[in-house]
């Protein structure tokens, strides 16, 4: 019954305000306390990007996406409000009774995908919950990614006189939780799945060669411990060595602007590329793209298929 179906968009939050930025970083590390200096160092980020455009962009997409489909699209943070928890509350006041959740981390991994799963179906209560696990190769993902990529590349590489280089990344994640706890368990899909994303992207791209991308991870945190790599810092070095001097730095694990783009792509990365002698751009990121909301329609029409095939076998 579609009056009592609904899709849940589940991303990651964003604080709302500098004062409010310690407790959005407690619930990140689940209540463990970060040194006094990696708190204001993500203070000082976010003072220089503005307020985040994260949960405004998120609502957006929603909103389209629930015209397209013709179905209340919900909107539930893991790390801020509107929290999963106090969303899927809403919907069950709304009398929804079945719902396709989606994480707009389209790579999956235990670390991010799970910590979705474990959110939503902790809160669920009695919703019938078909979760996507991941969707990093559906093909009009790759299209809008290509479609931004596309305009820059094209652009860059005539002014260049060459076809310019190309670094995709995605965000690093510790490596304690990617990497296997026993000889059975199944392997972390995320690093394979993001380099999925970015190869399926630089093949949509006319004269961009296997030989001219590269992969990184980014954004890599600062309490210690190992993260997966390479980083973008390496690779850039790496690559001034080899004498490249334009590059594009293309983000195909994130789906809108926030701190992660605005500040570690745009202002961190390009500071480091201009000591490097290199020239960085970046393209537009995805936000309000039609090919964004045109995949996410279709992944969540696919979901709400299976969900209503399993309701139908009961």
């Amino acid at each position: 019954m579609p009056e009592r179906t609904a899709v849940l968009l589940l991303a990651h939050g964003t604080p709302d305000t500098l004062d409010e930025i310690p407790e959005y970083l407690r619930n990140i590390t689940s209540g463990r306390p970060l040194p006094d200096g990696v708190i204001e160092e993500i203070r000082h980020r976010y003072s220089l990007i503005g307020p985040s455009p994260l949960t405004a962009l998120t609502l957006e997409q929603g909103r389209m996406l629930s015209i397209e489909l013709g179905l209340p699209v919900y909107v539930g943070m893991r790390n801020w409000k509107p929290y999963i928890a106090d969303v899927l509350g809403e919907m069950r006041e709304d009398g929804i009774e079945r719902a396709a959740a989606i994480c707009l981390a389209p790579q999956n991994s235990r670390t991010s995908v799970g910590l979705y799963r474990k959110a939503v179906f902790a809160a669920a209560g009695g919703i019938d919950i078909e979760f996507v696990e991941g969707w990093a190769d559906h093909p009009l993902l790759a299209d809008a990614f290509a479609e931004r990529l596309r305009t820059v590349w094209n652009q860059f590489s005539t002014e260049a006189g060459l076809p310019v280089r190309v670094l995709f990344t995605a965000h690093s994640v510790p490596l304690r939780t990617v990497q296997a706890q026993s000889a059975g368990d199944i392997p972390d899909p995320y690093e394979v799945e993001a380099k999925r994303t970015a190869a399926l992207v630089a093949e949509r791209i006319a004269g961009l060669t296997a030989d001219n991308w590269y992969f990184a991870f980014q954004s890599q945190g600062m309490s210690g411990g190992p993260w997966i790599g390479p980083t973008v810092e390496d690779t850039l070095t790496a690559l001034s060595e080899q004498g490249v001097r334009q590059i594009i730095v293309d983000p195909v694990g994130f789906l809108c602007d926030h701190v992660e783009i605005l500040y570690d792509i745009d202002i961190g990365f390009r500071q480091f590329a201009e000591n490097l002698d290199m020239e960085l751009r970046r393209p537009e990121s995805l936000n309000e793209s039609p090919l964004l909301i045109a995949a996410l329609a279709d992944v969540a029409r696919g979901a709400l298929a299976r969900l209503g095939q399993q309701h139908g076998a009961r």
